[in-house]
C-alpha cells in the first residue's frame, strides 16, 4: 500500500486551468482518470487526510504511485479527453457500464453498394445505420417483414447475393416482391439505395409522409379503375400502419428523446434507456456497473452520457436527453452533446406530464434490472461456492458456513423497536425460515441491548427444541468428592455437543406471531428454531458483535461463529479482535455478506414500518374482544366518528346491524376506559382538535 504523500505534487506544480488527470500504479498502469475545471483544486482533494476520504477513493490513492495531468482549453475538451482515456486505458477505479445482455439492432448497411437490412449485435460499424436496440431479434424480423412490402430492400447475405447474380435467378423474396432483386438488375444501384434511404427515413420516425403518399396513390389508382394496383397500395399502407403500431405512441408531440433512469445501491447501479423517436419507443437498452469509485447519481448519469454518445454523431444524439439528475457540469455536458449532434440538445429532468410519467416507467425497468442482475449473480453455483469458501478462510472457520443467519435492529427514534432474522443456506435466501422479533426486555433506543436480547431469545429456542426432541446428552454423575454440577433437574437441559458451561433453562414468554416456532411441514423440514447456523452475522461493528457473542456465551454455546458487517466501511468484525477483517473489494465472500446484511435490513425495516403504521391506525375498538373489522367499520359508518360513538348509549349502539347487547356493552366499556382526559389542542394555532375520524382517538 503506497503512501499518497510519497508522490504528492507540490501545489505550485499543478495548474489552475481545466484538464484531465491520471493516477498510475507502481507498474505504470492507469488506474483512474478524472476531469476538472480547476486541476489544482481537484487533485489536491485526493491528498488530504486518508480518514476524510471515501473508502473507495482511499483505496484508489493508496494503490496509485503517481499522478499526472494534461491541460486543455475548455471543460468540453476535458470531457471528451476523459472519455477517450477511459476507453483507451480501461482504468480499474472508473465506473464502466457493461450491457446486461447483447441487444440486437435493426441495421442498414449504407456503406455497401447495395445496402442490406439485417439484424446486428455487438459493436457498431462505421457507415451502418442502426435502429433500436430491440428486446428480441424476432421483433425486428416481424417489423422488417411488414415493411418489405413497401420498401423491398435487399436482406440476403453476400453469398446468396453473389450466387443469384451468377445464376441470373433471384431468391424467393424476389419472386414474391419483397425484394427489388438488384442482384439480377431489376433496379439500378441508385434506385435500390433510394429505397434503402426511404426505409431509414421511415424507421427514423418520418412516417406520415409515406402513408399519405400511398393513400393518395391508392385513390388515384381507384379513380383510374386500376383496382388491383389500388388494392396493393391499400395493403402497403396497412402494413406500414401495423409496423407503426408495434411501438405505441408515448409522447404525443412527436418527440425525439432518450430517457435515462438509474437504480442503485451501495455496490452496484443499473441504468435503463428508452429511445423515443417520433413520439414512439423505438428501442430500449440496459447497463449495469459496479460502483468502484465514489460516485453519486449525477456522476453515474455523466458516465452514462459519455459511454452512450461518445461514438455517436448527428441524429444518433437526440434533441432531448431526460435524466434523473443533472451532471455536475451541466453546461459543459450539454455543449459536448450539441457538438456531437450538430445542433442544440436539451439536457434536463422532466418535471411534469407525459415525459415524467414515462420516466417513472424507465425507472421501474431499472429497478427490475438491478434486482434481476443481483439474483442471477447470487444464483450462480460456482460463485456461491467460492463466496462461502472465501468467508470460511477469512473468518478462520473449519468448513464453509452452509447456513448463515443475519440479524438487524430497526426502529424510528427509539419507537417500535423490532429485529429481523434472515437465513441463507448454500448462499441463497431461505425466506420460509425468516423470523421477526419485537424487543420486549426494555424500552427506548439501544441497538446493543436489542441485539443481545434477540440472539439470546433465538438460541434459547434452539436449546428448548434440542431438549424437546431428546437430543441432549445425559450428564455423567460426578465421582465421589468431585466438584461440578450434579444431575440435571427434571425438565432442565443437559449438555449438548458444542455447548459448554452451565446452560440456564430456557424461560420463555408465550410465543407471539412474530416468534412462531410451531413446526410447519412443506418440504420435509420443520420450520422452527431447531437448526443452528454455522455463522451468525449481525448488522454493526464491535459493540453489536460483542453483544451477540456474550448472549451465546451466557447460553454455553461455543460452536457457532459470530461476525459483524459494519455498513460505513464494509469491514468484517470478529469477537475480541481490535482490528477488522478487510475483504478485497472484488471478493465474492464480501458480496454475499453484504447481500445477507442488506436482506436483513430490508426485512427489519419492512416489519418496523408495518408495525408503526398499525400503531398509528390503532383505535380503542381494537381492544374489544370478538369485534372484527367488518363490525368496527359498521359502527364508524353509523355514528361517523369515534367521538360520536363514545357519546352514544348502549341502546343506540345496539341499533347497528350485527351488534348485540353484550357487544354493545363491551364497546361502551372500552371507549369509556380510553376517554381523553382533556381535549387535544393544536399547539401551533391554539385550536381545540375534534375527534372526527374513525381510525384513532
Amino acid at each position: 500500500m503506497a503512501d499518497p504523500s510519497s508522490y504528492r505534487p507540490s501545489p505550485g506544480q499543478i495548474p489552475d486551468s481545466p484538464g484531465v488527470y491520471k493516477f498510475r500504479d507502481e507498474h505504470r498502469r492507469v488506474i483512474y482518470v478524472g476531469k476538472a475545471k480547476n486541476l489544482r483544486q481537484r487533485v489536491a482533494n485526493y491528498f488530504q487526510d486518508l480518514a476524510n476520504l471515501h473508502p473507495r477513493t482511499r483505496t484508489m490513492v493508496t494503490t496509485a504511485a503517481s499522478v499526472e495531468w494534461t491541460v486543455v482549453s475548455t471543460e468540453v475538451e476535458a470531457l471528451q479527453l476523459e472519455y477517450t482515456w477511459i476507453k483507451e486505458f480501461d482504468p480499474r477505479f472508473n465506473v464502466k457500464y457493461r450491457d446486461d445482455k447483447s441487444y440486437p439492432y435493426l441495421a442498414v448497411t449504407l456503406n455497401e453498394e447495395f445496402p442490406r437490412v439485417q439484424v446486428m449485435r455487438g459493436a457498431k460499424k462505421k457507415g451502418v445505420r442502426y435502429f433500436g436496440p430491440y428486446g428480441h431479434a424476432w421483433a425486428i424480423r416481424e417489423t422488417v417483414d411488414l415493411m418489405l412490402r413497401v420498401f423491398p430492400v435487399r436482406t440476403c447475405s453476400a453469398g446468396v447475393f453473389k450466387n443469384a447474380a451468377r445464376t441470373g435467378r433471384p431468391c424467393l423474396l424476389g419472386y414474391i416482391d419483397k425484394c427489388s432483386a438488384p442482384c439480377v438488375g431489376r433496379v439500378t444501384p441508385e434506385e435500390h439505395r433510394e429505397l434503402a434511404e426511404d426505409f431509414c427515413d421511415f424507421m427514423a420516425g418520418r412516417t406520415g409522409t409515406y402513408i399519405r403518399r400511398l393513400e393518395k396513390d391508392m385513390m388515384q389508382a381507384a379513380e383510374e379503375m386500376e383496382y388491383e394496383r389500388a388494392a396493393r397500395l391499400r395493403d402497403d399502407a396497412e402494413a406500414l400502419k401495423r409496423a407503426m403500431e408495434k411501438s405505441a405512441v408515448v409522447l404525443a408531440d412527436a418527440t425525439d428523446a432518450d430517457l435515462i433512469a438509474v437504480a442503485e445501491d451501495e455496490l452496484e447501479a443499473a441504468l435503463q434507456i428508452f429511445h423515443v423517436r417520433g413520439g414512439r419507443v423505438r428501442g430500449q437498452r440496459g447497463w449495469v456497473t459496479d460502483k468502484v469509485e465514489a460516485v453519486d447519481t449525477s456522476g453515474l448519469v455523466e458516465h452514462a452520457l459519455q459511454q452512450l454518445y461518445g461514438e455517436e454523431r448527428g441524429d444518433a444524439v437526440p434533441k432531448e436527453v431526460l435524466v434523473p439528475a443533472l451532471p455536475e457540469d451541466t453546461e459543459a455536458v450539454s455543449q459536448w452533446l450539441a457538438e456531437r449532434r450538430g445542433s442544440q440538445v436539451s439536457l434536463r429532468i422532466p418535471q411534469r406530464g407525459d415525459k415524467k410519467d414515462l420516466m417513472a416507467t424507465v425507472q421501474r425497468n431499472a429497478q427490475q434490472a438491478l434486482g434481476l442482475h443481483k439474483t442471477k449473480r447470487a444464483s450462480d453455483l460456482t460463485t456461491r461456492s467460492r463466496a462461502l469458501e472465501e468467508i470460511a478462510e477469512a473468518l478462520g472457520l473449519d468448513t464453509a458456513p452452509l447456513r448463515i443467519e443475519c440479524y438487524d435492529i430497526s426502529h424510528l427514534q427509539g419507537d417500535d423497536v423490532v429485529a429481523s432474522m434472515v437465513v441463507f443456506e448454500d448462499g441463497l435466501a431461505r425466506k420460509s425460515e425468516y423470523r421477526r422479533f419485537q424487543i420486549k426486555g426494555f424500552e427506548g433506543q439501544d441497538d446493543v441491548r436489542s441485539m443481545h436480547e434477540v440472539i439470546g431469545r433465538r438460541f434459547k429456542r434452539y436449546l428448548q427444541e434440542k431438549e424437546r426432541t431428546g437430543e441432549w446428552e445425559e450428564p455423567q454423575e460426578p465421582a465421589p468428592g468431585a466438584t461440578g454440577p450434579g444431575p440435571a433437574a427434571p425438565g432442565a437441559p443437559g449438555p449438548t455437543p458444542g455447548v459448554t458451561g452451565p446452560v440456564p433453562a430456557p424461560v420463555l414468554t408465550a410465543a407471539s406471531p412474530a416468534d412462531e416456532i410451531e413446526p410447519r411441514e412443506d418440504d420435509g423440514r420443520p420450520k422452527r428454531f431447531a437448526y443452528p447456523p454455522q455463522l451468525v452475522v449481525v448488522d454493526g461493528g464491535q459493540p453489536q458483535v460483542a453483544a451477540a457473542k456474550r448472549a451465546l456465551d451466557e447460553l454455553g454455546i461455543d460452536d457457532i461463529a459470530v461476525c459483524g458487517l459494519a455498513k460505513r466501511l464494509e469491514e468484517v468484525w470478529l469477537p475480541d479482535d481490535d482490528d477488522p477483517v478487510v475483504l478485497p473489494r472484488s471478493s465474492e465472500g464480501l458480496y454475499l455478506l453484504q447481500r445477507v446484511r442488506d436482506e436483513a435490513h430490508r426485512f427489519a425495516i419492512t416489519y418496523q414500518r408495518a408495525k408503526r403504521a398499525k400503531r398509528i391506525r390503532s383505535s380503542p375498538l381494537d381492544d374489544v374482544a370478538g369485534l372484527g373489522e367488518t363490525r368496527k367499520q359498521a359502527l364508524i359508518k353509523h355514528f361517523g366518528s369515534v367521538k360520536k360513538l363514545r357519546q352514544a348509549t348502549i341502546e343506540e349502539i345496539c341499533e347497528v346491524p350485527g351488534i348485540g347487547r353484550r357487544t354493545a356493552e363491551s364497546v361502551a366499556a372500552a371507549l369509556a376506559s380510553t376517554a381523553p382526559t382533556a381535549p387535544a389542542v393544536n399547539t401551533a394555532t391554539g385550536e381545540i382538535m375534534e375527534e372526527d375520524d374513525g381510525g384513532a382517538s
